[in-house]
């Protein structure tokens, strides 16, 4: 399995978000192929590593 250095990571949170804690997801575009995928309230915790392709079906997905 490949490790990504994400200690330099730009990480973008949903526009949905409003800010109040409530469950949301922060993602990262800087990686060839991949999208990090973090809980914006644990940003120290666990980082999905998910194929590009995947994430944009399903940011597709739910946007209707």
């Amino acid at each position: 399995m490949r490790e990504y250095d994400l200690s330099n990571a730009h990480w973008f949170k949903s526009s949905y978000s409003n800010g109040e804690g409530g469950e949301c997801v922060e993602a990262s575009f800087d990686f060839t192929g991949v999208v990090p995928v973090r809980d914006s309230k644990v940003t120290d915790g666990p980082v999905l590593i998910v194929p590009a392709a995947a994430w944009s079906a399903f940011v597709a997905g739910i946007a209707g």
